[in-house]
């Protein structure tokens, strides 16, 4: 097992896709890629597996890919401000205490495993066998640090989410996701299938592959939908990320264009037999009876369907995707804290513990 810089020429790489390793390289320039995340990026191989690190000392981060308090705070709030909860003064509140409780833990000061820096991590064939050793090896590296796995779950990869269990580490609920076991059988006969179908018929729109000239119309449609209407949290995919992603082949673009002027865009990328979809975007100037969110979604969900992969689609939208076949799975950020001193290990600890009592129960009820 070996930690190294993915942009050294004379690294040492085994035989994995050329996709992957042209992103695992491409990603030494963070910031050119994915304009409002900080962190060093590394990567660690194991076998004939490589996984991709972020290594973050403790700022705050710009985008909850990286940093927890981005994510368990600095998000819960804009949300909060988005969405109609009721009970909003008091969960303020709460998060006022939870972000003490996570500065005091220092847990941003976190290294992440296998991140990708996409809101949904695929950890493809990656089933944790070796996990005890690449946690020995990254406490002995990072002492300091907290280590991390974003996106475990019960349903993508059941076998990494038993593995990190079995080797104690510590599960918190980050969020809700929609998932299809069989977009065939779950969506095609729905009738939204056909209602979204015949949207696109007279949309008058034509859907087809991207070519690299729209890379920078393609960032631009996404950083509106997800940073302008949604939150700045998101990371910001730079029109380099597009470009590069779309040359390695590692995200299939498709978008709706009228005449010239693409109007929508749905990126896949698919690991495992699992397809997710990390840039979505659509002309937010547009009126809304356009439908192009439902356009883009039918771009992705149209070609899952065609592979025959299982589709994860993300968190929210929770009523739209249930109408499309989609049921809500529970996603962990999972953590080691065992090499930790106690009183920071302790406030995780109580972390996940307060998150599984209180912020499950709400996750289910409000679709977050």
């Amino acid at each position: 097992m070996r930690l190294f810089d993915p942009a050294d020429p004379d690294a040492d790489w085994p035989a994995i896709p050329s996709a992957e390793r042209a992103y695992l390289t491409m990603m030494a320039d963070v910031r050119g890629h994915v304009a409002n995340v900080a962190t060093r990026w590394r990567a660690v191989r194991t076998g004939d597996r490589v996984l991709p690190l972020t290594v973050n000392d403790g700022a705050r981060g710009d985008s909850y890919v990286c940093t927890p308090r981005a994510a368990y705070v600095d998000y819960a709030r804009a949300e909060l401000d988005i969405v109609g909860v009721r009970g909003a003064t008091m969960l303020r509140g709460m998060l006022h205490g939870v972000d003490a409780m996570l500065r005091s833990a220092r847990i941003d000061r976190i290294v992440g495993i296998d991140n990708w820096l996409l809101s949904t991590n695929l950890h493809g064939d990656w089933d944790g066998a070796d996990l005890a050793a690449i946690r020995t090896r990254l406490a002995a590296a990072f002492p300091d640090h907290v280590l991390s796995i974003r996106s475990v779950d019960d349903w993508s990869r059941p076998a990494l989410a038993a593995a990190a269990r079995r080797d104690d580490w510590v599960m918190l609920p980050s969020r809700q996701v929609w998932v299809v076991d069989d977009l065939r059988h779950a969506w095609r006969t729905r009738n939204q299938y056909g209602n979204d179908r015949r949207l696109v018929a007279r949309s008058g729109l034509s859907i087809g592959a991207a070519v690299p000239s729209d890379a920078p119309r393609i960032a631009d449609l996404y950083r509106r939908l997800y940073v302008g209407k949604y939150s700045a949290l998101n990371p910001v995919f730079t029109p380099a990320f597009v470009a590069a992603t779309m040359a390695s082949g590692l995200i299939a673009y498709r978008v709706a264009r009228d005449g010239a002027r693409v109007m929508a865009v749905a990126g896949l990328m698919a690991r495992g037999g699992i397809a997710t979809p990390p840039v979505v975007g659509y002309d937010t100037d547009r009126p809304q009876a356009e439908g192009l969110y439902r356009i883009a979604s039918w771009m992705f969900m149209e070609a899952a369907m065609t592979r025959g992969l299982r589709l994860h689609g993300s968190a929210g939208a929770a009523h739209f995707k249930r109408l499309r076949g989609a049921r809500g799975v529970i996603e962990y950020w999972a953590m080691h804290v065992g090499h930790l001193s106690r009183p920071r290990a302790a406030a995780i600890r109580a972390f996940a513990a307060l998150l599984t009592r209180v912020a499950v129960p709400m996750m289910r009820r409000n679709g977050w």
